[in-house]
């Protein structure tokens, strides 16, 4: 349950602190008074969007902070626990909003994303706004409301998760039929590029290989003239330096036999004597395989024109051109691959619309049940809300398709995001009158009491804790605002409720009372809420009956609500 709202520096909030009753709380007060800057204060803390202007002039920052006792942490438990917040038998949700903008987020005075804040406050509290009963009229909604009453959001789960799945494969057919279109169109220039780099034999590295072999040929003549006087220089001429060297080596070898201070200098012209006979040698080795070959020339001077035509055509580099190659020659056999592949994707469509056929289904004859069931609970309340003659039906129905994606006995139905039903609310008011859309219908007191009829069957189907309505006695009066103060009464013994109201006779069934006023206190205007006694109770009552001029025969018909409140 909410235990209490602590909120400083918001709206016209200087610092207040609100206690809640278990069962039902009830908020009035003057118009303006605040009572709709209470209920933001509560939102943001439960997740909503904050802005820098609900910030109090003045302040560096509005701080809100709801206290909750952990019944319900059941659903509550695995989200703190991923996020590595500690469980404790009070939940503390704080929200803090600093004047330039920023936001905080802070469960159990642990910081947090604001998304993990916003799904916490949706286990905690279902919050129905002024607006929100317009949401009954929108049919598109209608859906989510079955589900949330038959408990069918695990099944619309799975049929969602199914649908994506099926949806992607078609999306890959189509990609893989597009593609296959596209290599059909450009065939003819794929296969003649992909025939042209073919033809011409790319080889990776080939235009370094082909200028240093070029280089040779071009200046085999010098090469050969070079390495033959290189070995006359070296070995043949009667003053050559291995002549030379030998008659060094002979001088030291004498040398070296009196004083072996020479051997190491023997050693290493010895060793200089070795690197000139190699040197001679491999200049013999590659004089006589010089090749003296003009045809070999010319051939590889051709190929490397080839290569730079080639290269300035495509305007890209030879190693880039190979790489076009094989990225042609993939596309050219991508095509033949495509049937193959769109076979088998088509087979696996076929399953996945199978599979989810079967999961529509299943989940259409859960809603019917479950249809079944809401309108009988919607009936049962109406009439309890001074609408004796109330009909209300679930009209589930389906849009019959020739390329449909849902099968069913033999036909196929078009898939919609959340199930292959359409699912609409339609309602009754009067005897003799066939149910129809309730935005054609209703007025604006009915759509209250519908909406309270539908949260009041929801709440005893899903294990919604604390309940909050703002001003939930939208265009109804007398006996009917009597009903709806009842029901509230009633089923704040299942849930707890917080309710914000204009009317007496809802106002007569709290079991908490919370009057908002507003006040001035040095030239600022300030908020404020208190908790009434009795008599406080009976006036503030009798002046929702009677406005500011408060008669005997008010507080008299205040007091006869309160205690027929206090029997209910």
């Amino acid at each position: 349950m909410l235990q209490s709202l602590y909120v400083r520096d918001f709206a016209l909030i200087d610092e207040l602190s609100v206690s809640f009753d278990p069962c039902l709380t009830i908020i009035t007060g003057e118009t303006g008074a605040g009572k709709s800057i209470l209920m933001g204060a509560l939102n943001l803390v439960l997740g909503e969007r904050a802005s820098a202007e609900l910030v109090r002039a003045g302040a560096a920052k509005a701080v809100i902070e709801a206290t909750f006792s952990a019944e319900h942490y059941d659903t509550i438990a695995p989200l703190l626990e991923e996020a590595g917040i500690e469980c404790t038998p009070e939940l503390i949700l704080r929200r803090e909003i600093a004047a330039g903008g920023q936001s905080r987020c802070f469960i159990n005075d642990t910081p947090c994303p604001l998304t993990l804040l916003r799904q916490v406050g949706r286990e905690l509290v279902d919050l129905h706004g002024q607006h929100d009963h317009q949401l009954l009229l929108h049919p598109e909604t209608h859906a989510g409301m079955l589900d949330g009453f038959g408990q069918l959001h695990g099944e619309a789960d799975r049929y969602r998760g199914l649908l994506q799945q099926y949806r992607q494969l078609r999306r890959a057919l189509d990609e893989l039929l597009l593609q296959a279109e596209t290599l059909r169109e450009k065939r003819d220039f794929i296969g003649f590029q992909f025939r042209e780099l073919e033809a011409a034999g790319l080889i990776e590295g080939e235009e370094a290989a082909l200028e240093e072999e070029i280089n040779l040929l071009e200046n085999a003549e010098t090469l050969f003239s070079l390495g033959t006087n290189l070995g006359e220089k070296l070995y043949d001429a009667d003053h050559s330096a291995y002549a030379s060297l030998s008659a060094s080596v002979h001088l030291l070898e004498k040398l070296a036999a009196i004083d072996r201070r020479f051997e190491p200098s023997l050693d290493e012209l010895r060793g200089a004597l070795a690197s000139v006979e190699e040197a001679n040698r491999f200049a013999g080795r590659y004089t006589s395989g010089i090749e003296f070959n003009r045809d070999r020339l010319e051939e590889l001077r051709e190929r490397q024109l080839l290569l730079q035509r080639l290269s300035k055509k495509h305007g890209r580099s030879i190693q880039e051109l190979i790489g076009l190659r094989d990225r042609l020659s993939a596309e050219l056999s991508a095509e033949e691959s495509v049937a193959a592949d769109a076979a088998q994707l088509r087979n696996e469509i076929e399953s996945a619309r199978t599979g989810l056929s079967a999961t529509a289904v299943d989940l259409s004859a859960m809603r019917r049940k479950a249809a079944g069931l809401l309108e009988h609970e919607i009936v049962a309340v109406l009439q309890k809300l001074s609408i004796p003659n109330g009909i209300f039906k679930v009209e589930l129905t389906r849009e019959e398709a020739a390329e449909g994606d849902i099968t069913h006995e033999g036909r196929r139905y078009r898939a919609f995001d959340n199930g292959f039903d359409r699912v609409e609310f339609m309602i009754s008011t009067n005897l003799g009158e066939a149910p129809k859309p309730l935005a054609k219908v209703a007025s604006g007191g009915e759509i209250s009491r519908v909406m309270l009829a539908m949260k009041s069957a929801l709440a005893k189907a899903a294990r919604l804790p604390i309940l909050v309505f703002d001003e939930i006695d939208t265009g109804i009066s007398g006996k009917a605002a009597q009903a709806v103060g009842i029901s509230l009464k009633q089923l704040s013994r299942l849930h707890q409720i917080v309710a914000i109201t204009h009317l007496p006779q809802i106002a007569a069934m709290a079991d908490l009372h919370l009057s908002v006023s507003k006040r001035v206190e040095g030239e600022r205007t300030v908020t404020g809420v208190a908790p009434l006694g009795n008599d406080e109770r009976v006036g503030e009552v009798a002046r929702l009956i009677s406005g500011h001029t408060i008669s005997p025969a008010s507080l008299e018909l205040a007091g006869e609500l309160i205690a027929a409140g206090n029997s209910v």
